[in-house]
């Protein structure tokens, strides 16, 4: 995980370093952080160093945080905003660029630790929402919550979700396996399905999403119980 730090006062920058790394060491959260003096320094060194959280000044000389802030989405950096000021009045001006948070200087230890674990927890849920496929127009990702099921085709798996919308990209279906939720099954050597989507299982069959999936001999045990147990949720 990338954090960076953007403030053009270094004092606040190193103090908030500080805190951070002191607190990501004792949750063992593996993290690197990055400074940056202004806003413009930060949009110079994107994309090869985009971090994954970034806490962003609000009041600085040339380039303020909320235009950085702006220019960021514009771009389509989806990175999570905390922003950092000695001011409440921005509050509602920061659901404009979809901030996650706000903390106020000068920086209180407890609500630095509180905002990092709510950070991680988000990215945490993040990246369960989106698998990253190496796609013929480019890398694309894709949502897990749209996601039917996988098919395997030859040296190729086939996605296909709720709409009947495919992508076709080169994996082994065993690697997507292992990079899923648990909400996904395997059901056959050829197919994953994604269990929101099931409505029907019988022992060589499930309805997904109103298609008849096979179901092997292999995994009919393992799926009707994951099934049953999602039933009673």
């Amino acid at each position: 995980m990338m954090i960076g730090i953007c403030d053009d006062e270094k004092k606040f920058r190193r103090q908030l370093r500080k805190l951070i790394e002191v607190h990501a060491e004792l949750q063992g959260i593996s993290c690197v952080t990055q400074e940056y003096e202004s806003g413009s320094e930060l949009l110079g060194q994107l994309p090869e160093r985009q971090p994954d959280i970034l806490f962003l000044d609000i009041e600085m000389p040339g380039m303020s945080g909320m235009d950085t802030a702006r220019s960021l989405r514009a771009s389509g950096y989806r990175m999570l905003i905390i922003f950092v000021t000695a001011y409440p009045d921005y509050v509602f001006e920061g659901y404009e660029v979809q901030a996650f948070h706000y903390i106020l200087k000068p920086y209180q230890e407890y609500r630095i630790k509180k905002v990092l674990d709510l950070a991680a927890r988000e990215l945490q849920v993040q990246t369960q929402m989106y698998y990253a496929v190496e796609h013929k127009s480019g890398t694309l990702r894709l949502n897990l919550n749209q996601i039917c099921y996988f098919k395997s085709e030859g040296r190729r798996v086939c996605s296909v979700d709720r709409e009947g919308q495919t992508v076709l990209f080169y994996q082994k279906l065993d690697d997507v396996q292992r990079g899923l939720p648990d909400y996904f099954k395997r059901v056959h050597k050829r197919y994953l399905v994604n269990l929101n989507y099931v409505s029907r299982v019988e022992s060589t069959r499930c309805v997904c999403s109103h298609e008849d999936i096979p179901v092997s001999r292999t995994y009919s045990h393992e799926l009707a119980a994951a099934f049953a147990q999602m039933m009673l949720k």
